[in-house]
């Protein structure tokens, strides 16, 4: 994947992330909660990635 398309996946995927923790906190359901909250990180992960691409160039 490219420069952009990490970030963007990695935005989308954090978002959703917190989206589900959030649901999960007030639903008292701890599975979608822990869900959210891997969710989010594999998102930060994502953009961190696309961030590296973007001062290396997609060659790697």
């Amino acid at each position: 994947m490219g420069e952009l398309t990490d970030k963007i996946k990695g935005s989308v995927d954090e978002t959703v992330g917190k989206a589900k923790q959030a649901i999960g906190g007030h639903q008292g359901d701890a599975d979608l909660h822990d869900e959210g909250l891997a969710q989010q990180g594999k998102g930060k992960a994502e953009r961190l990635i696309g961030k590296v691409k973007g001062a290396l160039g997609d060659d790697i």
